[in-house]
């Protein structure tokens, strides 16, 4: 299971010209699952995640996570990042998780998350516009 995680000033997502997710401060992650992920991986990951120390602390040091920040969290599906790119030009989906169960794990990553932060959503399988204002840049990839 993987999250791309960006550290936000503010991110949105929009399905057919309407927000249905939408954060200030805080993290977007995309999210993406793989063939063998397991509701313990997406614990694993939730947890590091949310975690994470990627806000600065009052010395300006990237110690705090981002619920000690006061922060919210966008997860968006993402099924691109279990490409297997090491070959060729384009492409290889091959790894990623069967459309149901990537959802049933995406599902449940946002539920446990809403249960721990404010968490908002993009829809699954949906052709989603994402806006976002990266504040650093920050962009980690996370991975278990």
């Amino acid at each position: 299971m993987i999250a791309l995680i960006q550290r936000v000033k503010w991110a949105k997502v929009e399905v057919e010209d309407r927000i249905v997710g939408e954060i200030n401060h805080g993290l977007l992650v995309l999210l993406g699952v793989e063939q063998g992920d397991d509701q313990a991986k997406s614990d694993r990951l939730l947890e590091k995640v949310l975690h994470y120390r990627v806000f600065a602390d009052d010395q300006g040091k990237m110690n705090l996570n981002v619920q000690q920040a006061g922060g919210s969290v966008l997860v968006v599906s993402q099924f691109t990042l279990a490409a297997d790119t090491q070959k060729g030009l384009r492409p290889s989906f091959s790894r990623g998780a069967h459309p149901s169960e990537a959802n049933a794990l995406y599902e449940y990553f946002c539920q446990q998350s809403a249960e721990k932060i404010t968490t908002q959503t993009g829809e699954f399988a949906a052709d989603m516009q994402v806006s976002l204002q990266n504040d650093g840049p920050v962009t980690f990839w996370l991975q278990v």
